[in-house]
């Protein structure tokens, strides 16, 4: 199975996304910042999809997911991030056994990769990343990593209102992101 990140990023940073609910979310994109009394007990997941995104929030329609956030993170980040991730469940493909899958459950990054999704949100047969953020990783999210946030809530209504066959042109350009070879390995991303 072909598990790839595909996502916006240049240079020096990666375009992952969230929604939110109106409060949060319009906070985030109005201070370029969350709010000081954002939740970091909890786990932040992340996703560098696009359309994994919209199918999560049905298009920024579901109860607390009406805003969705582009958000802009280092790749120093990003990468940190995976190099110190665990993933959700046991997978034999990777882990010698589940002792060894085990093991890596006090990571504070914890990686999930779920079927990508289509303009119509139809499950693909590669799979595409999504990333909880825990304990340091969520502090060093919030405090270090975010360098920029934007509202694509108007961007997800007008794509979605477009015949599904014509999506795919007003998307926002998504590309296979490069991981270091010891980083997609810890990761369990293929090449």
């Amino acid at each position: 199975m072909i598990r790839q990140i595909r996502a916006r990023y240049d240079e020096h940073t990666i375009t992952v996304y969230q929604a939110y609910n109106p409060e949060i979310g319009g906070y985030a994109a109005t201070h370029g910042r969350f709010s000081p009394t954002y939740n970091r007990d909890r786990m932040t997941w992340v996703k560098p999809s696009f359309l994994w995104m919209m199918y999560r929030s049905g298009w920024a329609t579901k109860p607390g997911q009406e805003r969705v956030l582009a958000i802009q993170i280092t790749r120093e980040g990003f990468e940190w991030a995976l190099a110190h991730s665990g993933l959700s469940h046991f997978d034999p493909a990777i882990h010698a056994d589940r002792k060894e899958w085990t093991a890596t459950r006090h990571r504070p990054v914890r990686v999930q990769w779920d079927p990508e999704r289509s303009p119509s949100l139809h499950a693909l047969p590669h799979r595409a990343l999504q990333m909880g953020l825990s304990r340091e990783a969520v502090h060093r999210y919030v405090d270090e990593w975010i360098v920029g946030i934007e509202d694509v809530t108007a961007l997800a209504h007008r794509v979605h209102a477009l015949d599904p066959g014509s999506r795919a042109a007003a998307l926002p350009v998504e590309l296979p992101y490069p991981l270091p070879a010891g980083i997609a390995a810890t990761c369990g991303a293929t090449s």
